[in-house]
């Protein structure tokens, strides 16, 4: 390494500082999905930025998605997915796919990775010690300008009753890496299957956490020039709906970053996760790689 390099490396090291000291024995949830669940180099990336989080004494609890692993699936069998509203229609022999797939396949090569990388990770699903309570998603639409509301039927798609984050606090006090799938249990002991970022959410609040991130495949919360936006509250988040420039799947992104902060966390990001080092990077840097939600 010739001496410039060398004294870049050091003015990294030097600018992460003070970001090292305010996390030390914090919690930050991290919902895992998008191509970084896909591009290998990125996938390595994520693993090594959890690993050295949890060796600099941060406590970090990743949630997983899973979707397109869940279609191709799906489609292997010959099942056809069908969404309403973005959420996926779950009959019972769906559910056992999703089970199948988040709770095993996906959960456990997360798992494999992080630890491949020199972490201990341990997988669940909401369903372990029963952490996750759900219960089925009401969905309602107006059939027609003079119908009455009809009740859609989206089988296990489920919402959050309540969670229990003992669990999660014994892992990290053990020194270990809580890896989540996002299936809830009912008091039917029906499971259900929970949007991810919901779950991350939920479970940030829950933990009392000091951040919570959502990597997306886009570079955050763009305005209508496509500027990454940046340090948004209530506010103005909701002017930004109003005029159109927050629309589509960021929305719901947007609504779980803000029920967050409102529930106690400190900050939350919806942050690039096709970035390498995306995590470290809006952690440990100035600039960031995406847009911070205050409240």
């Amino acid at each position: 390494m010739d001496k410039n390099s060398a004294i870049n490396v050091a003015s990294v090291l030097s600018e992460a500082l003070p970001y090292l000291q305010r996390l030390n024995n914090k919690t930050i949830v991290i919902k895992f999905g998008g191509n970084a669940m896909i591009d290998e180099k990125l996938k390595n990336s994520f693993a090594r930025d959890i690993v050295l989080l949890k060796q600099i004494g941060v406590n970090p609890v990743v949630v997983h998605g899973g979707g397109p692993q869940i279609g191709k699936l799906l489609e292997k069998i010959g099942k056809k997915s069908e969404f309403i509203n973005g959420m996926r229609v779950t009959d019972s022999e769906t559910m056992d796919i999703v089970e199948m797939v988040l709770g095993g396949q996906v959960n456990k090569s997360i798992v494999n990775l992080i630890n491949h990388n020199g972490g201990q990770a341990i997988g669940l699903t909401g369903k372990d010690g029963s952490m996750i309570r759900a219960k089925k998603m009401e969905m309602t639409r107006a059939a027609s300008e003079h119908q009455a509301t009809e009740i859609i039927d989206l089988g296990h798609v489920g919402e959050i009753s309540t969670i229990n984050p003992s669990i999660v606090h014994t892992l990290d006090q053990g020194n270990f890496i809580p890896v989540i799938a996002p299936i809830g249990v009912g008091e039917d002991s029906a499971s259900y299957n929970i949007n991810a970022d919901l779950v991350a959410g939920k479970m940030a609040g829950v933990l009392g956490a000091e951040k919570l991130l959502l990597l997306t495949d886009t570079a955050g919360v763009l305005d209508q020039q496509e500027n990454v936006l940046t340090g948004l509250d209530s506010k103005k988040v909701n002017k930004l709906i109003a005029d159109g420039t927050i629309t589509g799947g960021m929305l719901p992104k947007v609504n779980c970053a803000l029920d967050s902060v409102n529930s106690g966390v400190k900050t939350a990001h919806i942050i690039d996760g096709r970035v390498e080092h995306a995590v470290l990077l809006e952690l440990l840097t100035d600039e960031g790689v995406g847009t911070l939600i205050k409240s």
